[in-house]
């Protein structure tokens, strides 16, 4: 795993691409975030972050001249906000084989104006009911989902459809299911004391290695109760709300037996 410097940035390889954009390539470092990018100077039309290890899509500055990104083979998860006004000419975004699993997920693709291309394909979101409905309704100006253009008469469908009553509950629902955490993001830190560099290793590893969106979920609320897996539980100092989350970990270690 490879951290994004400004010495990395500067010594990966630039070139003119096929489409005559000037294109940096980032691709196969083990990148596991976002960062640093105002070395760029903001002279690339594309950048290629393929086979990283990146969960969530954030962490840019403003890149006026930025239209193309491709995040093949990564790990993302989750979409930052705003993207719209660090990315403003955002053109084409190829997110596929990633882990981007609800709908609710995708809404702050809406804010940028200028996609046109996206692609979502091998990511757990695209088998979802209403894939193609609900992001031609949310993203009117993109042409190509997945390689495959977006018709009238789809994105007619698709207006008729979540602007009726029926398609406002399934709003609602999707609104419900979107994530509202970052894997890992939300580990102990100044709560759990005397955490020693190896337990810190293995809090990591354990999320790391989780084989579902749901046993992340698991062992972040473990975490958040000071408990390391496979271990017993830390010390923790006394909170607000600790005892909740001490009755949701029980709750947790029932339903896992």
């Amino acid at each position: 795993m490879v951290k994004l410097t400004t010495e990395l940035i500067q010594n990966s390889m630039q070139y003119m691409n096929p489409c005559r954009d000037r294109e940096l390539d980032l691709r196969g470092y083990k990148i596991p975030q976002i960062e640093n990018l105002g070395a760029t100077l903001d002279q690339f039309d594309t950048i290629d972050f393929s086979d990283n290890d990146i969960r969530k899509l954030d962490g840019f500055p403003l890149l006026k001249r930025l239209k193309c990104l491709l995040l093949n083979n990564n790990r993302i998860v989750r979409l930052g906000e705003s993207l719209e006004e660090y990315l403003p000419n955002l053109d084409s975004l190829i997110l596929s084989n990633n882990n981007i699993t609800e709908l609710g997920d995708l809404d702050p693709l809406a804010t940028l104006s200028k996609l046109k291309t996206l692609s979502l394909m091998n990511n757990p979101v695209a088998n979802k009911q209403h894939y193609r409905a609900y992001i031609a309704y949310k993203m009117p100006n993109l042409r190509l989902l997945d390689f495959r253009k977006i018709k009238a008469k789809d994105r007619e469908e698709a207006k008729t459809l979540f602007k009726s009553k029926k398609g406002k509950e399934i709003q609602k629902e999707i609104t419900r299911k979107a994530k509202t955490f970052v894997p890992g993001g939300n580990m102990p830190d100044s709560k759990v004391t005397n955490l020693s560099p190896q337990e810190i290793h293995k809090i990591r590893e354990a999320i790391k290695n989780a084989s579902s969106l749901q046993e992340v979920e698991r062992l972040t609320r473990m975490l958040q109760s000071g408990q390391i897996p496979g271990q017993k539980p830390l010390q923790v100092q006394p909170s607000n709300g600790q005892q909740e989350n001490d009755e949701e970990m029980e709750t947790d270690q029932t339903n896992g037996q």
